[in-house]
């Protein structure tokens, strides 16, 4: 039964080990080697580790994905969870809602930001048209502004996937437990945070989880948008890692940067895991 079981996961496994571990092992062992890309590939043992650990860039752009993940977590995580419970009711318009809301998914991030950089230009954006001074800021320019764009727009595109989950995880909360929280008297706003909110541990943890994650790859919009301007002000280390192996042409420094993003993200995948304790894979349902 066990060797079944195997025979039907070799092809998963397969595309997982050609396409998932043998380029990583490929990146290890460039991050050991001085190579431009073009010439000859050099080994040159912890040069490029060096080189990269030494760069004030690099502790830079690990800052700046410390402020991503924080800051995008503790945006998209509350409004993900008021829209799934919202979107989880029985009424009609809220399908329609529901769709709505998933729009902007469906979009391509590279088209988001170019949208959203025409928008927001000083001189032919949206402040000219509608003619509003109020939006007529350097939004891109400014250190801290460009990165309230950053968020609004990373919200705007991943909230509704999250929502879906809550709203999918709500609706697996079997109503006789609200109905005995009206019988005892509870109003709606009791019932979410005493049923509602402890239901969705479970489910809290794997958003938090892809939520975290995805922080790490943010490449697209921010290239799209700012380029890691201005200065680098939105140069996180994703970034940093392609403009130095693409446009400064080292990529044993670029490989070893990458390796630093998979390490950085498999211990934020792990501790979010580990803050769900032991029984992190139990069901929600469990107890109910």
């Amino acid at each position: 039964m066990q060797l079944s079981h195997l025979l039907f996961a070799l092809p998963a496994l397969a595309f997982f080990g050609v396409f998932a571990l043998l380029p990583l092992v490929g990146v290890v062992a460039l991050s050991f080697t001085s190579w431009n890309g073009i010439g000859a590939i050099e080994f040159t043992g912890l040069t490029s580790w060096t080189d990269a650990l030494t760069r004030s860039t690099t502790w830079h752009g690990l800052a700046l994905v410390v402020l991503m993940v924080v800051a995008t977590w503790l945006l998209q995580t509350p409004l993900s969870i008021l829209l799934g419970a919202f979107l989880a009711g029985q009424q009609r318009y809220r399908n329609l809602l529901a769709i709505l809301y998933f729009l902007p998914l469906l979009l391509s991030s590279a088209a988001i930001a170019i949208t959203f950089k025409s928008l927001l230009d000083p001189n032919f954006g949206l402040a000219n048209g509608l003619d509003m001074p109020l939006l007529r800021q350097n939004w891109l320019g400014d250190p801290v502004l460009v990165w309230v764009v950053l968020l609004f727009i990373i919200a705007w595109q991943f909230i509704p996937f999250h929502t879906l989950i809550y709203q999918g995880a709500v609706r697996q909360i079997p109503h006789t437990m609200y109905e005995a929280a009206q019988i005892d008297g509870a109003g709606r706003v009791r019932q979410f945070f005493s049923i509602t909110l402890p239901q969705l541990k479970y489910t809290l943890i794997t958003s938090s989880t892809l939520m975290v994650v995805g922080a790490l790859t943010y490449f697209d919009i921010i290239f799209v948008l700012t380029q890691g301007g201005p200065g680098i002000a939105t140069r996180i280390l994703p970034l940093d890692m392609y403009l130095t192996g693409f446009r400064g042409n080292e990529m044993g420094v670029a490989s070893a940067l990458a390796v630093m993003l998979v390490v950085i993200g498999l211990s934020l995948a792990l501790g979010v895991q580990r803050l769900g304790g032991r029984d992190s894979s139990a069901s929600q349902m469990e107890g109910a």
